[in-house]
């Protein structure tokens, strides 16, 4: 796969010669959990690329549900995008403050809703600062533009699907998180989730997937990071993690390999940790 596709991965120098494009749309999906003690919003208002939009994940999702930043109802994300001038026909590239953290959870969501013209920007801010490429802290010119979305079923998975894969062993089930909270050595960041991970499920640490500038590692690569993993790819994959966002990393890189029946487990270990009546495995997987 070539080093930049629109619709998965896209380098700096890309992005600066197609930023003047006029169907170009540019998020700042910047979110952070609580212990890194960093404002992603206050961050945006003060740097971003220009023309950059803020993408709140935990705003712009489903806020009835008492798990974090789960998917947006239909027509929630709709009216926001529209609001945000993010519309049909539109080349969206989305990065985020920490090289490659949440901006891979929006390109899943993009494509979820249907909208496949959506790349991650490879290496996120910090990469485009290094490189002295421009910024500014201005709010970004809107104008609506309409949005039509066709829901992808198949990219997403709640608890009972998950439950029936893992018992049945009929998908491969990838867990992006660190190997201690996957084998319950280290406790959850979130209070009252047990430790562990899904039955019959995998681990490869999302950050393995990045080299040390954040940028994401070769295609060749991230099939064999999957397969020392020992993820066997003939499988559909279901991608978890702590909350549906670093999964979504793991997403991402199973679709630069070529791999397309894979899905998101969108309740993730908030869900499946809070449920007395999910067996969960510790140790080695």
């Amino acid at each position: 796969m070539a080093e930049s596709d629109p619709k998965t991965l896209v380098s700096t120098q890309w992005l600066a010669d197609h930023l003047k494009s006029p169907d170009l749309r540019l998020l700042d999906a910047s979110w952070y959990l609580p212990e890194m003690g960093r404002d992603a919003r206050a961050e945006y208002e003060a740097t971003h690329i220009p023309g950059a939009r803020f993408f709140d994940i935990d705003e712009i999702a489903d806020l009835r549900s008492q798990l974090p930043h789960m998917v947006p109802p239909v027509e929630k994300f709709m009216s926001r995008m529209r609001a945000m001038g993010i519309g049909d026909g539109h080349q969206v590239v989305v990065y985020d403050g920490a090289g490659l953290l949440s901006a891979a959870r929006v390109w899943w969501l993009f494509r979820l809703m249907g909208k496949f013209d959506i790349a991650v920007l490879d290496g996120g801010l910090p990469k485009w600062l290094a490189e002295g490429r421009p910024v500014e802290d201005l709010p970004p010119v809107i104008r609506d533009r309409h949005m039509t979305v066709q829901r992808q079923a198949q990219m997403i998975k709640d608890v009972t699907q998950v439950a029936a894969a893992s018992k049945l062993k009929d998908h491969e089930i990838v867990d992006a998180r660190s190997a201690g909270r996957f084998r319950g050595e280290e406790p959850e960041p979130r209070e009252g989730l047990r430790s562990g991970h899904i039955p019959n499920s995998k681990n490869l640490h999302y950050q393995d997937l990045l080299k040390k500038d954040g940028t994401m590692k070769s295609v060749a690569e991230l099939e064999k990071l999957f397969q020392n993993a020992d993820v066997d790819l003939s499988k559909p994959v279901i991608t978890t993690c702590g909350s549906g966002v670093t999964a979504c990393i793991l997403d991402l890189a199973l679709e630069r390999i070529g791999h397309k029946a894979h899905a998101v487990y969108d309740g993730s270990w908030s869900e499946w940790g809070m449920y007395n009546d999910l067996k969960v495995a510790t140790g080695e997987a």
